[in-house]
C-alpha cells in the first residue's frame, strides 16, 4: 500500500518508520527544509515515560488566577481575539477534574509503555545517534503540598507498572549532587529510573538517513507545505501542495498544530490548540557542576535534559495563540532560572534559544486513529509529550493501517473521546 504522512516531526517521522517496517511504499511532505523543523526542533527531549500526568488536573483552579495575570507565572494565559482560544479554554477547564485527570493518567501510561517498548525493541534504532540515554528522571519539589500530592500521585502509578521511588531532600541530592545550589529549598523528589534523554532533531535526522536506504526507499519531499486535503464524498483522495498534488492508498495527518487548519478544510474539527514553549540549549562547561539524570524542577515547571556535552533547558506553557515570537522576558527567566539550579555548568553566552508551539488537546490525550474518512488517519495532539509517545503512537497507527489488532485499547484516543 502507498501511504502519505504529512508532517516530519518526531510523529511523522517515526510513524513513516513503522510503515516502511510493514512494507508499504511511504511518502513524508512537510512545509520545512528539514526534518524536526517544528514542535520537535529544540523540545525538552525528556521520555517520561512514567511521568505523564496531564497539564488539565484538579490543582489548576488554585492557580487560575496567576494563570490570567501572572507575569513570570509557568503557564500562562494571555487572551486574544481567537473564539478557539476560549473555546479550547473552557473545554481544558472541563477535563480539570480528579477523575478526568487519572483516567487521561491511565490512558497515557499506556501509551508510553507501549513507546519504550516498541524503542527498547528496535535494533535499528538503536543504532542512530540521538543521545538516548536511559538515566532516570528526578521530580524535585519546593513545596511539602506539592511534594505530598506528588508522593500520592507516585503511589497510584506504581499500582499501573511504574516504577517511581519517594525521596526525600537527602536522598535527591546523593542521587543528583549537581543539585546542590538548589538543596535550601529541596523538600524532596519522585525517581524514576525508567525514564530517559533523547535529541529529538538528532532523532528525525537519523531517521530520515535510516528510512532513505530503506529497502522500499522513503520519499521525503521538503519544503512542500500542504495547502488543502482533497475530499470526495467520504473518502480522502489526494494532498494539494506548493508543489503539485500527491494521491496515496492511505493518509496519515501528523502535521502538529497544522493539522488543525487541514483537517476544517474536509469537515473535520480537530480541538487542538498551540501551547508555546521555550528552550535553551548550554554547551557543558563543568561536567561536575551539569546533572547526569534528567531533572524537572516542578514549582517553576522546568525540565533539564543531559544529551551529550550538551544540557536542554525547556519550560514554559504559553496559551497565546500561534505566537512565534521569541519573547525576551520569558528567554530571561528561563535563563535565570537555570542559572540559579546549575549556576556554574554551563556559561550563559553559549545558550542556543528556541520556541515552538505543541499542538495540545483539552484533556492532554492525543488524537489517535481512523478519522472517520475513508483513507484518513490521525496522530495529532501530543502536547509536551510528543517525543515520548510517538513510537506507541506510530505503532497504533500502521497497525490500524495494516489491519492488524490495534496494541491498545484505541477509544481514549478517539477524535470524539
Amino acid at each position: 500500500m502507498h501511504v502519505l504522512v504529512i508532517g516530519a516531526g518526531v510523529i511523522g517521522m517515526t510513524t513513516a518508520w513503522a510503515l516502511a517496517r510493514d512494507g508499504h511504499q511511504v511518502t513524508v511532505l512537510d512545509a520545512g527544509p528539514e526534518p524536526a523543523s517544528g514542535a520537535s526542533h529544540a523540545n525538552g527531549a525528556q521520555l517520561s515515560y512514567s511521568y505523564v500526568a496531564p497539564l488539565a488536573g484538579p490543582s489548576i483552579w488554585k492557580d487560575l488566577p496567576k494563570l490570567l495575570f501572572g507575569r513570570d507565572a509557568p503557564v500562562r494565559f494571555r487572551p486574544g481575539l481567537d473564539l478557539r482560544q476560549y473555546r479550547w479554554g473552557l473545554r481544558f477547564l472541563a477535563a480539570c477534574t480528579a477523575g478526568k485527570a487519572r483516567r487521561t493518567t491511565q490512558a497515557l501510561l499506556r501509551l508510553a509503555f507501549l513507546s519504550r517498548d516498541v524503542l527498547a525493541d528496535a535494533r535499528d534504532l538503536q543504532a542512530l545517534d540521538f543521545d538516548h540515554v536511559q538515566a532516570g528522571k528526578l521530580v524535585v519539589y519546593s513545596s511539602a503540598e506539592s511534594f505530598a500530592a506528588a508522593a500520592a500521585q507516585a503511589r497510584f502509578q506504581n499500582t499501573l507498572g511504574c516504577k517511581q521511588d519517594v525521596l526525600d531532600a537527602a536522598a535527591c541530592l546523593a542521587l543528583e549532587p549537581a543539585l546542590r545550589p538548589i538543596a535550601g529549598r529541596l523538600v524532596g523528589g519522585i525517581f524514576t529510573p525508567d525514564d530517559a534523554a533523547a535529541d529529538p532533531r538528532k532523532l528525525c535526522h537519523g531517521l530520515l538517513h535510516l528510512l532513505e536506504g530503506h529497502n522500499n526507499g522513503v520519499a521525503f519531499h521538503f519544503n512542500t507545505p500542504v495547502i488543502r486535503l482533497l475530499r470526495e464524498g467520504q473518502r480522502l483522495v489526494g494532498v494539494e501542495t506548493a508543489n503539485g498534488r500527491f494521491r496515496a492508498d492511505a493518509y496519515v495527518l501528523a502535521g502538529g498544530i497544522q493539522s488543525v487548519a487541514l483537517a476544517q478544510g474536509i469537515g473535520l474539527e480537530l480541538p487542538l490548540y498551540p501551547i508555546k514553549g521555550y528552550s535553551l540549549t548550554l554547551d557543558i562547561a563543568n561536567e561536575n557542576a551539569a546533572p547526569r539524570v534528567s531533572v524537572t524542577d516542578y514549582g517553576n515547571k522546568v525540565v533539564y535534559a543531559r544529551l551529550g556535552q550538551k544540557l536542554r533547558v525547556a519550560g514554559m506553557a504559553d496559551i497565546v495563540g500561534a505566537d512565534m515570537a521569541l519573547e525576551p522576558d520569558r528567554v530571561a527567566q528561563l535563563s535565570r532560572q537555570a542559572a540559579a539550579t546549575f549556576p556554574v555548568a554551563a556559561p550563559e553566552a553559549a545558550q542556543q534559544p528556541w520556541c515552538g508551539l505543541r499542538p495540545a488537546t483539552p484533556s492532554g490525550r492525543p488524537i489517535l486513529g481512523h478519522s472517520g474518512i475513508d483513507g484518513l488517519w490521525l496522530n495529532v495532539g501530543h502536547g509536551a509529550l510528543g517525543l515520548t509517545l510517538a513510537f506507541g503512537s506510530a505503532a497504533s497507527i500502521a497497525a490500524g493501517i495494516a489491519g492488524r489488532p490495534e496494541p491498545l485499547d484505541m477509544a481514549d484516543f478517539a477524535l470524539h473521546a
